[in-house]
């Protein structure tokens, strides 16, 4: 995710404790959502698309942050 801030990332991550939240929070859903699909945990079509929301609005926040971040 966003490879042309791989360096702002670290470094966010270890400074910027609501980054860190959210970063680890996006990391989780998605995951989730690789066993729902898989079929290693349980899950409906209807919730794999929610957490897919999630999961980008989350992205977004994420990249708001990053832009700020780079232009400071």
């Amino acid at each position: 995710m966003f490879p042309e801030y791989r360096e702002l990332i670290t470094q966010l991550k270890t400074s910027d404790h609501h980054f860190s939240r959210l970063f680890d929070k996006h990391n989780e859903i998605d995951q989730q959502i690789k066993n729902m699909e898989s079929h290693v945990a349980p899950g409906t079509q209807v919730e794999i698309e929610n957490l897919k929301k999630e999961k980008l609005a989350l992205k977004d926040e994420l990249y708001v942050i990053l832009k700020k971040a780079s232009q400071a």
